[in-house]
């Protein structure tokens, strides 16, 4: 296992193989993925990165969605299979449409093209995105925990998972302000579903059955949208598969990655 620490952004290493890049949701940072490292690093050569302004790379920071996703191909590998959870499935489907040289295949998790509610599309109404940002400034550590417990909701396995990658990401600096603001704003205004016809890699899309964030018709909406995408939902997890059913969910990347997914 590798870090890299410079001016720019943090970055962590494991394993030999095809490159796979895990982009991290809002208010968390790479730790978040440690327990889906240590699994996938058996396969592939796995790289996670705190976000400008988040974890470690909190002396970071960026003016908006294109900005964040080119400090990341700044230092990612020259090709690779990019999984982006929630926020993270932003950064990720962006660099799919804009760099598609840069993408091998893509996965989002948990994630929406439009994370903002509006008539005729499900998603999160502005308050609960303002509260929650005031509640992540004032007391990163309780909003935390309680957000990971929920994940853990539903899968009494997941508990003992959920309690190390606590650790793991409290392990990190809070991230700033500023980045907690764009995170906001970036949930807030950015919508994508026009761009994501032109998505031309392999592109699966991972949901949680039990996922408040992203609802479920979500997943219904966006396949019309990306026809050419596949997807599967997790019957037992909310808004973060990878901790609720770990398992299943590395062996759903490893097949995706193999090209033998099946969608469902």
């Amino acid at each position: 296992m590798t870090s890299l620490q410079t001016n720019k952004l943090h970055w962590q290493t494991q394993g030999e193989g095809q490159d796979l890049v895990l982009i991290h949701g809002w208010g968390m940072n790479g730790a978040v993925w440690q327990q889906t490292m240590d699994s996938l690093a058996q396969s592939f050569c796995v790289h996670s990165v705190d976000l400008p302004g988040y974890g470690l790379s909190h002396q970071a920071s960026a003016s908006d969605l294109e900005d964040m996703c080119q400090q990341v191909l700044a230092q990612a590998p020259d090709k690779a299979v990019y999984v982006g959870w929630s926020l993270g499935g932003l950064v990720a489907t962006n660099i799919a449409v804009t760099h598609p040289a840069r993408v091998e295949r893509l996965i989002t998790v948990a994630s929406s093209p439009k994370f903002a509610a509006e008539k005729g599309w499900r998603g999160i109404q502005p308050q609960v995105l303002s509260d929650f940002t005031s509640q992540l400034t004032n007391n990163f550590q309780k909003t935390i925990e309680g957000f990971m417990t929920l994940q853990a909701m539903g899968s009494p396995s997941a508990r003992q998972d959920v309690k190390a990658i606590k650790q793991q990401v409290f392990s990190r600096p809070m991230p700033n302000p500023e980045a907690l603001a764009l995170g906001l704003d970036i949930l807030a205004q950015v919508d994508l579903r026009p761009v994501l016809a032109d998505i031309q890699v392999p592109f699966l899309r991972l949901y949680g059955r039990l996922d408040g964030l992203v609802p479920k018709k979500v997943e219904q909406d966006v396949s019309h949208l990306a026809p050419n995408s596949q997807c599967h939902v997790f019957e037992s997890s909310s808004h973060a598969p990878f901790m609720t059913e770990h398992e299943a969910f590395c062996r759903m990347v490893e097949e995706f990655v193999g090209g033998t997914v099946k969608s469902g």
